[in-house]
This record gives structure tokens, sequence and C-alpha cells, in this order.
């Protein structure tokens, strides 16, 4: 098959791409390299695999370049974006355009092609918003849901708290919509905290990697809230297996939205879980200081996998114990690639 991948130099992509051209699939990266360091990951992808990657630098509010770099391809996942709640925020035009927007672009290319390729869309569980009138318990380590043992269902209410959520929302209800008034092939991911190799996190985005990189190289640290938040944490590599198992059964599961995470298995809370296993893994003491919660932050989230399992025949393999500590070992094998 042959697959576009917008914002396919990003830590997701990146990884993605890898997958499908050791497979022997063909693969056109389309991204504008504005994210820092995504350079870094698109050399990387071309020392691996030479010519057999193709690779457009445009970006997808570019109507024309994104037009006709998707035709000619099977599927297009759609993983470019404005990643941060809290550039939103400052700049909640430009977000709007990228996200929601720019999703409007790709799915028009899409439908408008000669042969309408498949459409797999990113989203994010921020489309649930800060979740406030779910029952929450504090612990002492960690904020717990009182009735939901099993997570979050794709059948939680929608609240955009935020521009962001707001932005990535839109574009998620766009591509599910294209699906039942356009007969187009799409399905939504509605992922929770990935984390794995080639993610350059910084403190807006990429925060299990911002700290594992910032406690290797001895930088800040600065913890928003209390460090309660629980997050289910979700390796990248896992991730990847599930795209794969929807583009498998692309006709069955066309139009239909699955939240993707770590599931209650694989759970962490942001600092008082993270920062002890963090300090034994490269075993010493970790300083931090706190700030202010940030807008919508979520106390918990955790992603049912139930839907997934179902029907995508898809579960979550590495353990966030095991994840972590590859993390960490890539990170500490990699140490030229983070110099300031």
């Amino acid at each position: 098959m042959n697959h576009l991948i917008t914002g396919g130099a990003g830590f997701i992509g990146c990884n993605l791409a890898h997958a499908l051209l050791t497979r022997g699939e063909q693969v056109t990266i389309f991204d504008n390299l504005s994210r820092p360091r995504t350079p870094l990951n698109l050399a990387w992808l071309q020392q691996q695999h030479g010519e057999r990657l193709r690779f457009i630098q445009a970006d997808i509010r570019d109507v024309a370049a994104l037009s006709a770099a998707v035709e000619g391809h099977d599927t297009i996942f759609h993983l470019a974006g404005q990643v941060a709640v809290t550039t939103s925020v400052l700049n909640p035009r430009e977000d709007f355009m990228i996200n929601a927007l720019g999703t409007l672009n790709v799915l028009e290319a899409a439908r408008q092609a000669a042969v309408p390729p498949a459409v797999f869309y990113s989203s994010t569980n921020k489309v649930y918003g800060g979740m406030e009138h779910v029952a929450v318990v504090e612990e002492p380590t960690r904020y717990t849901y009182r009735d939901m043992p099993d997570g979050v269902t794709e059948e939680q209410p929608l609240d955009f708290h935020s521009p962001y959520g707001v932005s990535k929302g839109s574009g998620d209800q766009y591509v599910r919509d294209y699906a039942r008034i356009y007969g187009l092939r799409t399905v939504v991911f509605r992922q929770g905290c990935i984390y794995g190799q080639r993610q350059f996190g910084v403190e807006d985005q990429g925060w299990a990697a911002h700290f594992v990189i910032a406690a290797l190289l001895g930088r800040p640290i600065t913890i928003y809230g209390n460090g309660k938040q629980v997050r289910d944490m979700l390796h990248v590599d896992d991730l990847v297996a599930a795209y794969l198992a929807a583009l498998e059964r692309i006709d069955q599961v066309s139009g239909q939205i699955y939240n993707l995470g770590g599931g209650p298995t694989n759970t962490l809370s942001i600092w008082a879980e993270f920062g002890p296993l963090l300090e034994r893994l490269i075993g010493r003491a970790i300083n931090v200081t706190y700030g202010p919660w940030r807008p919508g932050d979520q106390p918990v989230y955790i992603s049912s996998l139930a839907k997934a399992a179902r029907e995508l025949g898809w579960r979550p393999e590495i353990t966030v114990e095991m994840g972590i500590a590859r993390l960490v070992a890539w990170v500490e094998a990699n140490r030229e690639l983070f110099a300031e």
C-alpha cells in the first residue's frame, strides 16, 4: 500500500513511518518541519530507509500542496497539528487554522481525490474536557475515578475545554461525519498519554519524555498542580500496532471512534508516582518545583480499551514500567540529540 502521513516527521509519525517502511510498504511524509528537532527524525528515517521514503515539505494549510500530495495514496494518517494546550490559549486563531481548518483541508483533499483514500485521525482525550462532573477520589499518590473502574468509554460526553480541545474536537467530529455523509472511510483515535523513543518532549507537550530528558540532563522540572493527576500511559509501539489493526479492518471499522491509551493497568500519577519510578531508573533524587493547575487539566484520565479490544483485537503489550525504562535508555544513548 501507499501511505501519506501528515506530520510524519513528528514523534508518532516517524515511528509509524518506520513500521510501515519496515513492512515493505510505500510512505510519503508531508511535514512543514516547524516543530523543533523534527528534522532529526526525518534524517533518521532517511538513513534507515533511503529513497524508499518520499518527503514533501509543506503545510496542511496549503490546500493546493495537500491536494496534490494526496493523489495516488491508499491511506492518509493525519497526525499533523498544533499540539499544546498552552499554545492554543496564547494563539487560538493559529491553533484553529492548523487543527480545525487543516483537518478539513485533509478531508476535502481525500474526498476529491480520484480514488479517495482512507483517513485515520490522531485525536485526543482532551475532547472530553476537564470532566468536572465525574466523581473523583483523592488518594495519597493519585486521583481515581469513583465509579469508572474500567476508564472512560467513547460514550463520554464531549466537552471541548480550551482552544486546543475545541480545534481537535472539531477535527474529530469532521472526520467522523465525513464517513457518514460522504462515505469516506475514516477512523478517529482519541489518544491518551503517548510516549517512547524519538519523542523530544517539552514542558508544554510530551510530559513524560520532557521529565526524562530534564532529569538526565540536569534541567529544571516544574509540576503544574499537585502531581497526583493520573494518566494512562501508552507506548508508541503499541499505538502503532493499534493503527495497523485498524488499517487491516478498515472496511469493518470505518466511521468508528476509539479511545487509545494504556488502560487501567498502565497508569501513573504525573509526579507522585512517576517521580519515584524515574528516580529509581536514573539512580538519584530529582528536585522539582510546583506551579498552578493548567486550564482543562483532568485530575484523572484513563481510557477504557473495551471497544478497541473487541473491534480491533488490540491490547497494549508494553507495561508502563517497561516502556519508561526503554525511554530512559533511549535518551541516555542519544544525549547528543538534546543539546540546547
